[in-house]
């Protein structure tokens, strides 16, 4: 019964992030998340397809608040180490959306790079035990996409806000935005290095060939570094990538 609390947190807290992007359109709420986006996706911004990886992150926390909360699953010491870091990143996911909604911008960079910071640390606690196959498909794979795309949208989502407060201007954008992939390839790398979770990798590549994708046409310089730092987290993920077993 002590894990009880756990539990319904994490089932909780999946059930608000679905539901916040949900509820914000249906009640028309405040911006939506392109909306709110366009006011200064200048400086570096991914293609649009690259935000339906939402839909296979939530079918996989959906699958992990209910994989966690079996009985058989009470003592697993990696789901223990995730538990509250997810539930934190995963509730801030859906308060993103309405921070965003209501056009808070620095709160939604506080509360997107919170995310992916707490979700990065859980990753690197739990990366220390074994897995089972199930553990890895139903936790790993859906806290790890998490945490990548996280990672990739603090990148974008700073320089967003920074392009709509007009800090950064059309003459340091190029710079601004190199500097955005270049930060986030490290901070996958470094994260890799550590985890060895292939899903986190696939998310940051996912991310960085959509940004690829959106700046080839007008901004080409900054899309081939992005398809390079791709090619670098897909190669480290590859090399440094954990087995099924949990073992290295």
């Amino acid at each position: 019964m002590k894990d009880a609390p756990r539990k319904l947190a994490v089932i909780a807290a999946v059930a608000f992030a679905i539901a916040a992007p949900a509820a914000q359109d249906s009640f028309g709420i405040g911006l939506s998340a392109s909306q709110f986006a366009d006011q200064g996706d200048s400086t570096l911004r991914a293609a649009g397809y690259a935000f339906s990886i939402w839909g296979l992150i939530y079918l996989g926390l959906a699958a992990y608040a209910l994989w966690q909360a079996l009985p058989r699953n009470t003592g697993n010491t990696a789901i223990k180490a995730l538990a509250w870091p997810s539930v934190f990143s995963i509730a801030a996911t859906g308060a993103w959306i309405f921070a965003s909604a209501f056009n808070q911008r620095w709160l939604t960079v506080a509360i997107i790079v919170a995310a992916a910071v707490v979700m990065i640390v859980g990753l690197m606690r739990a990366s220390r035990g074994k897995s089972t196959f199930l553990d890895w498909l139903l936790v790993w794979w859906p806290l790890g996409l998490l945490a990548g795309w996280l990672t990739v949208a603090s990148a974008v989502n700073i320089l967003t806000v920074l392009t709509a407060e007009r800090t950064v201007t059309s003459d340091t954008a190029l710079l601004a935005g190199a500097a955005g992939v270049l930060v986030t390839a490290a901070a996958a790398l470094w994260v890799l290095r550590r985890t060895a979770a292939v899903p986190y990798g696939a998310a940051v590549v996912w991310g960085l060939v959509a940004v690829w994708v959106a700046e080839r046409p007008g901004n080409p310089a900054i899309a081939w570094l992005a398809l390079a730092c791709a090619v670098a987290v897909g190669l480290a993920a590859s090399w440094w990538g954990r087995p099924i077993s949990g073992k290295r």
